[in-house]
């Protein structure tokens, strides 16, 4: 298939955005606004503005029958969020239009809201909650049709490829190593963790029992990798696990182990290193090195096959720059697939081609605050800017990184449509 091909009689929902062939159930798109604020080659339709974005570049928004969105809707978009402050889950009926507040969520950053999902049918959606009253997180299973509600034990990172389990890391701790991503407690309430402790690490919780059980811990992930991670000081450093992905096969898992030295100038280098492991927490490989990521990179992304993840990593001396790579699950087989990296990228799940954005602060981006949704054919290297997206609020000066509105791209419904963020009067839309 040539770009072309993908092109033809694609739709592209944006704010959050869509691209693709028709769907089982097409969605109207005509009942959708056309975002004319997004420089495009194919029709984009704004689905949700106002505050709201989609979750993240691994998880599509968009229901198993492809008839709803699920967004969260930030409660504001411009300060850190107070413990207890409360944003909105909503779903959008991409066939009929319009939107409706399903749930209300506690449990929320800036930049992946309430971790808001979709399970194995429409009845299953999953985010994120606080209870204000002894401060506990915990994961939510909705039906939004009815609203029957269902309290579970964990909280929700990603869900399994099968629908059946929820996966998680400490989302409270984790922001103390980096903001935007977890659930915001009372300080007091936040626990720092001295050295590779042995009680925090890799959750999974099991919907059909309810139960949930540390697979790994942050001690098992140091001592246990393939090659062994050589850590100075190690008992005097703070250690937290960040993000947490199955691939496509539900037969492994990647996660990044971050640390940081707080004896040191400033707390130190936040240093990390990217692992595998199988979902029962054994078999701990060593994808990315503390010191391959020591000289520049982001994002892994398992590749369609499960056994490899794509990523930005710089790989050439004598330069800064970042390329696109393949690396298999334990380290073997690095290599450059393109020269230029940027943003957030993902392989389509069956044909050749990669989706990726930009972040306002790198070379690919435009003055104005506009980034381009990049189509890369990774057959001959070639590449088309699909769309150029706002990306920058008029006060994105004065606020700080935690306020970045990215676009995470995401294919969709097998790889028939792309759903991203951008921003529409100001304000984050889908």
């Amino acid at each position: 298939m040539t770009r072309r091909d993908l092109l033809r009689g694609a739709g592209v929902f944006a704010g959050t955005a869509v691209l693709g062939r028709a769907a089982a159930r097409p969605p109207a798109l005509t009942r959708f606004p056309l975002a004319t604020e997004v420089e495009s080659l194919v029709p984009v339709h704004r689905i949700a503005a106002g505050r709201v974005i989609h979750r993240f570049f691994d998880t599509s928004p968009i229901s198993p029958s492809g008839r709803y969105a699920a967004l969260f809707r930030l409660p504001q978009e411009t300060r850190t969020p107070r413990p207890g402050e409360a944003g909105e889950v909503v779903v959008v009926d991409l066939e009929r239009g319009g939107e409706r507040t399903v749930a209300s969520s506690r449990g929320w950053e800036v930049q992946m809201g309430a971790n808001v999902q979709w399970g194995r049918t429409d009845a299953d959606l999953f985010f994120n909650d606080v209870d204000p009253a002894d401060w506990t997180p915990f994961a939510v299973r909705l039906d939004p049709r009815t609203g029957d509600r269902q309290r579970l034990g964990g909280t929700v990172f990603t869900v399994s490829p099968d629908g059946a389990l929820l996966t998680s890391y400490n989302l409270v701790a984790s922001r103390l190593i980096q903001v935007g991503y977890g659930v915001v407690l009372p300080e007091e309430r936040t626990r720092r963790n001295r050295g590779p402790v042995a009680d925090d690490g890799i959750f999974v919780t099991d919907l059909a029992s309810g139960r949930t059980r540390m697979i790994a811990s942050i001690r098992d992930l140091w001592l246990q990798a393939v090659p062994r991670l050589e850590i100075p000081h190690a008992e005097r450093c703070e250690f937290y696990c960040f993000q947490v992905r199955w691939n496509p096969q539900g037969t492994r898992l990647m996660t990044f182990l971050r640390w940081h030295d707080p004896t040191e100038p400033k707390g130190g280098p936040r240093r990390l290193t990217l692992l595998t492991l199988r979902g029962d927490g054994s078999d701990i490989r060593v994808a990315v090195s503390p010191a391959q990521y020591a000289r520049g990179g982001h994002h892994p992304m398992w590749t369609p096959e499960g056994d490899e993840l794509t990523l930005n990593l710089n790989v050439r001396d004598g330069t800064r720059a970042l390329d696109l790579v393949r690396v298999r699950h334990d380290g073997a087989g690095l290599r450059s697939i393109h020269p230029v990296g940027s943003g957030h990228p993902s392989m389509h799940p069956r044909l050749p081609f990669l989706i990726t954005d930009a972040y306002t602060h790198e070379p690919l981006a435009r003055p104005d605050g506009r980034v381009p949704l990049r189509l890369i054919d990774l057959r001959d290297g070639s590449e088309t800017a699909l769309a150029w997206v706002p990306a920058r609020r008029r006060d994105s000066a004065s606020l700080s990184t935690e306020f970045r509105i990215d676009q995470h791209p995401v294919w969709a419904e097998g790889g028939r449509r792309i759903v991203f963020n951008g921003v529409h009067d100001d304000s984050r839309a889908v």
